[in-house]
């Protein structure tokens, strides 16, 4: 029984490498589950969906494989930071758990250039942000964040959330690749990448607001 467990399990993260790569490299629309199951050296063309359903089940296990990784990260920094009054602090815990993540998993990776691609699919960048936002530890960082921002309205915390969510998953997209060796780096390692987020979310964040109608439209 025990080795029958671990079969699968291994299976199952080989599926995931592999959907990690193939979606990175050529997108999610254009790579079947067959070319999956292929790449992750399983000869039954059904394996992926007999180990995880439809690639929306895929996607959302991957998904909940990366906020896995991430959640512990961001506890640890929630943890160590307490109430701070300083919203960079707070911006930090949004970053630097994913930037930890990224560079523990050694050369080359594909995760961040896959959640890029799976953003592009209405559907399924629903998945992503549901299971992102339903971990306690990014409830907990939006709450102390937010409770230093108490005059942004609604709409405008909003619009910059998504300007946020943004920048984080494309920048850290491009310089993927970059990082080893796979085109013009910026920043040579995870770390200084980590820092340019933090600053440029920081200045988003603590933007003024404009005192124009925000609706033309009335």
């Amino acid at each position: 029984m025990a080795a029958g467990t671990d079969r699968a399990r291994d299976t199952r993260e080989a599926i995931l490498d592999a959907a990690e790569r193939l979606f990175a490299e050529h997108g999610v629309g254009a790579v079947s589950n067959r070319q999956i199951g292929l790449a992750a050296g399983q000869g039954n063309n059904f394996a992926v969906g007999y180990h995880f359903g439809s690639k929306a089940d895929l996607v959302r296990a991957i998904v909940r494989r990366y906020t896995a990784e991430t959640e512990q990260r961001r506890l640890s920094m929630l943890a160590a930071i307490g109430d701070s009054p300083d919203v960079r602090a707070w911006i930090s815990c949004l970053v630097r758990p994913v930037t930890g993540h990224l560079d523990s998993l050694g050369a080359p990776t594909w995760r961040a250039r896959c959640l890029a691609q799976v953003n592009t699919v209405p559907a399924l960048r629903e998945i992503v942000i549901g299971e992102s936002m339903a971990t306690p530890s990014m409830r907990r960082t939006l709450e102390g964040m937010f409770s230093l921002l108490p005059d942004l309205p609604e709409e405008v915390r909003a619009e910059r959330g998504d300007m946020c969510r943004l920048l984080v998953v494309h920048t850290l997209a491009e310089r993927e690749p970059a990082l080893y060796g796979d085109g013009p780096a910026a920043r040579t390692s995870w770390e200084p990448t980590a820092v340019g987020l933090i600053d440029a979310l920081t200045g988003l964040w603590l933007a003024p607001v404009s005192t124009r109608d925000r609706n033309p439209a009335r």
